[in-house]
């Protein structure tokens, strides 16, 4: 492969990793509580933190910009300190991390409600903190199901391309992902370098496909359902 061809790819790695821990963490934790404390406007928040799903990148884009941007209430804010978000690979990071946010909601939230209350319940008696139950009995029965939606996030982020332009741009070296180099490659004219690219993109995301095909089936043959 063109050396020139390595760098959008390992960036791409790069933002896809951190954005997927920044979701992962986030998921879990939201789907934790959306599962254990249930209301009455438990699915209208699960609505809205699924948006990012439904909405054109563009639009989640045009946000970022009015919420990171220099005239922006958070951008300027962070501006004044001396950090900039736009045009950064940092921001790429964070656009990713949001449209793949909701897999690893939807996932984390149905894997916690098919561990079975009872246990968690039992541990508790047994003396166990909430905190405790929560890594050593919950997180651990819910693992494989998250780690589908975790896989499913990793290979969105890793194609992330709307959101990602409106807030980072396209600077090669430094914000040009693997899917704006695609774009640029085509549009160039360039269809040796395209081809190259949308084959390793393609292969990644099978791979990934693949594995979260193989976790799903387990969450479903659990025993225990956590009643509503």
């Amino acid at each position: 492969m063109n050396t020139d061809l390595w760098v959008p790819l390992l960036l791409s790695l790069k933002v896809a990793g951190w954005a997927t821990v920044v979701a992962t963490m986030a998921g879990i934790a939201v789907a934790y509580g959306l599962s254990r404390w249930p209301s009455r406007w438990s699915d209208v928040v699960d609505a809205l933190l699924t948006l990012p799903m439904v909405l054109p990148p563009t639009v989640i884009g045009y946000y970022l910009l009015v919420l990171l941007g220099r005239r922006g209430w958070l951008g300027g804010w962070l501006q004044s300190h001396g950090i900039s978000l736009v045009f950064t690979w940092q921001g790429a990071v964070i656009a990713a991390a949001l449209v793949a946010f909701p897999l690893v909601l939807k996932a984390a939230r149905a894997a916690f409600l098919e561990v079975d209350a009872r246990l968690e319940q039992a541990a508790a008696v047994l003396g166990l903190s909430p905190a405790a139950v929560f890594f050593r009995v919950s997180l651990p029965l819910a693992a494989r199901g998250i780690l589908a939606g975790v896989l499913l996030a990793f290979a969105r982020a890793l194609g992330e391309f709307g959101a990602t332009l409106m807030i980072a741009g396209n600077i090669p070296g430094k914000t040009q992902t693997l899917s704006i180099a695609i774009y640029e490659a085509v549009q160039a004219g360039n269809d040796d370098a395209a081809n190259i690219l949308v084959l390793v993109t393609s292969v990644t995301c099978v791979v990934v496909l693949c594995l979260a095909a193989w976790l799903v089936p387990s969450g479903r043959r659990h025993p225990g359902r956590r009643s509503a």
